[in-house]
C-alpha cells in the first residue's frame, strides 16, 4: 500500500513538473509574437502610470502606497522566514529527485533538452523574482514591490 502511494506521489510530482515545463514552453511561444516588453516592478508601475494616465502627483502617491504595502508584507513574512526557507529546501530536493527520475526515462538528447528547459524556467522565475536562479523561493520577493 505504501509503495503504491509512493508511486502515486511520484506520478503527481512528475505530472506537475511536466505541466510546468509545458506551460513554460507554451508561454514562450505565445510571448514570442509580442516582442520583449519591459518587466519587473518598475516596468509595472510605469505601465500602470501610462495606462491610467496618472499625474506625477498621483504616481508619487501610488508609489508611496506600494512601497508601504511592500514593507508591511515583508514584516508579516519575517517571523516565518526560517520555516519557509526550510520548506523551500525540501521542495528543491523533491523537485531535483523527480527531475532525475524523469531524466532516467529519456534518451541523451531528451535529457539535454529537459535540462535546458528546466534551466530556462528557473532563470525566468529568478528574473521575475529579482534574484539568482539557485536561490530558494520563499516569502515575498526581495527588493521593490511588484505593484
Amino acid at each position: 500500500m505504501e509503495r503504491s502511494k509512493g508511486y502515486a506521489l511520484m506520478f503527481l510530482l512528475g505530472a506537475f513538473l511536466a505541466g510546468g515545463a509545458l506551460g513554460f514552453s507554451a508561454d514562450r511561444v505565445i510571448r514570442a509574437g509580442h516582442g520583449r516588453e519591459m518587466r519587473g516592478p518598475r516596468a509595472y508601475r510605469q505601465r500602470m502610470a501610462e495606462e491610467l494616465k496618472l499625474t506625477p502627483q498621483q504616481q508619487a502617491s501610488v508609489d508611496s502606497l506600494i512601497e508601504q504595502k511592500h514593507r508591511q508584507i515583508v514584516a508579516l513574512y519575517k517571523p516565518y522566514r526560517p520555516q519557509l526557507d526550510s520548506i523551500a529546501v525540501v521542495a528543491r530536493v523533491v523537485s531535483d529527485s523527480t527531475h532525475a527520475q524523469i531524466k532516467r526515462l529519456l534518451n541523451a538528447d531528451q535529457q539535454a533538452r529537459l535540462d535546458k528547459m528546466r534551466a530556462a524556467a528557473r532563470h525566468e522565475l529568478a528574473e521575475r523574482r529579482g534574484r539568482d536562479a539557485t536561490s530558494p523561493p520563499p516569502g515575498p520577493p526581495p527588493g521593490p514591490p511588484l505593484y
